[in-house]
């Protein structure tokens, strides 16, 4: 194993990560409602993500039951699960999550969430158990190492916090699939980047039937 920090997401063609959300639609899924917004960012979010949901890897970590697809996507996901000793993401992302993930997140390894809520371990059946840094993104990054070993550390999101620790200069390489859907608005992963902290070397190019796999390097200068 290789012991980097990488992150792996899928974009739009016109850049965005995520589509555009409000804190009422978090709100609402909370509370298990449905808002037009919710419905909206559901119905983008699941097209972005429509190379990922019908691999048989996926439903199996899931546990959505068996079938599903074989072939290089399915490989992509599963090597990238199976590099990820711990994942750093940031508050916003695990607000969605907690109220979406099943009961067993799919993770399976420590998660450290950077935030300014203080908050006990949270664990979760599978192996998941979710850490709550209140001391920014290096001290997250530093406990995520030590409890992946000689596995990698992913920056699992969301797109503001890939964009902090891109601009920190501590992103070793990432991957991007890219997919053939438009937003207009939304997350948008590169906005604010510091290109002296981000100096890119692309190292491979794999299409598939359904999205492209750019995969780059961080080149240290």
């Amino acid at each position: 194993m290789t012991d980097k920090v990488f992150f792996s997401v899928s974009m739009s063609l016109d850049g965005y990560v995520a589509p555009e959300s409000s804190p009422d639609d978090v709100d609402a899924l909370r509370r298990g409602e449905t808002t037009p917004g919710l419905k909206a960012w559901t119905a983008q979010w699941s097209k972005l993500q429509a190379w990922v949901l019908g691999q048989r890897f996926f439903r199996q970590n899931l546990k959505f039951g068996e079938g599903g697809k074989e072939g290089r996507d399915n490989t992509i996901l599963e090597e990238t699960f199976r590099r990820t000793g711990a994942s750093v993401m940031g508050k916003r992302m695990f607000d969605l999550g907690e109220v979406s993930w099943p009961e067993e997140a799919p993770f399976h390894t420590p998660v450290y969430v950077v935030t300014h809520e203080v908050r006990e371990p949270w664990e979760r059946p599978g192996g998941t158990t979710f850490y709550f840094v209140n001391d920014g993104i290096e001290s997250a990054l530093e406990q995520a190492r030590k409890a992946a070993g000689d596995r990698d550390v992913r920056i699992a999101g969301g797109g503001d916090t890939i964009l902090q620790y891109l601009n920190a200069g501590l992103v070793d390489e990432f991957s991007i699939a890219l997919s053939p859907v438009l937003f207009g608005k939304g997350v948008q992963l590169f906005d604010g980047i510091d290109p002296e902290r981000a100096t890119i070397k692309q190292t491979k190019t794999e299409p598939s039937a359904q999205v492209t796999h750019l995969n780059y390097a961080v080149v240290r200068t």
